[in-house]
């Protein structure tokens, strides 16, 4: 089953509960947090998030471009995310971090930035509940998807069934009408969709589309005709 989860990146700040009921019917709301250290780049934190989780009952999937995520990750949960997704590459005790994400009742995610192979990970797998593949550099909305991540997207995707794993494989990064068919056959079936969704003139309809897209190609793929 793909899902569809619109970041609000590419959202009016100023709107954002009106903005959160434009995409009624959206699996999750991606809500991305930088600290301009981890990534170049500054958006919103526990607050935001805190009145967006009164404000939706659409679950929130928190993705956290930060430093010391560590230390802040949990705080997110704590706010009402349903779902919390932490750098590799910034965290300092990735297992750990999982297991409290998940012992306060959220979804625990890992993210791999491009140049971040899967492979040293491979053990860490059961202790998630979604890994992210970043198909843009983090930091910034509207950025042009990168097709060399799919044959990483299918690697990622092989290791997961190797273990039996029924964790959800996430894309993030230039996810639109154009390249999410690519996405799901290569593997992913959770999609993050920023200006495709909130640049349409029906930003439901769009999550409808992507959706429908991604189902169809999902159902020729060789990794989901082996289940």
């Amino acid at each position: 089953m793909a899902q569809i989860s619109p970041s609000i990146l590419s959202a009016d700040f100023a709107r954002l509960a009106q903005e959160a009921e434009a995409v009624r019917g959206a699996d999750w709301l991606h809500v991305d947090v930088m600290d301009n250290h981890f990534v170049p780049n500054l958006t919103l934190g526990i607050p935001v998030v805190e009145s967006l989780a009164r404000a939706t009952d659409i679950p929130l999937d928190c993705h956290l471009m930060i430093e010391q995520p560590d230390r802040w990750a949990p705080q997110y949960v704590e706010a009402g995310a349903g779902s919390v997704t932490f750098h590799v590459e910034a965290a300092a005790a990735p297992v750990r971090l999982a297991r409290e994400i998940r012992a306060k009742g959220a979804r625990a995610s890992m993210a791999l930035k491009p140049a971040t192979p899967i492979e040293p990970y491979e053990d860490l797998l059961p202790e998630l509940d979604m890994l992210l593949i970043m198909t843009v550099e983090p930091g910034f909305g509207g950025q042009a998807f990168l097709d060399i991540m799919l044959p990483k997207i299918r690697r990622t995707r092989e290791l997961i069934s190797k273990h039996g794993l029924s964790l959800w494989l996430q894309v993030d990064g230039g996810v639109s009408a154009g390249t999410i068919e690519q996405c799901a056959e290569a593997g992913a079936d959770v999609f993050v969709a920023g200006s495709a969704v909130y640049g349409a003139a029906d930003p439901a309809e769009a999550v409808r589309a992507l959706r429908a897209q991604a189902e169809t190609a999902t159902a020729a793929a060789p990794w989901a005709c082996a289940h």
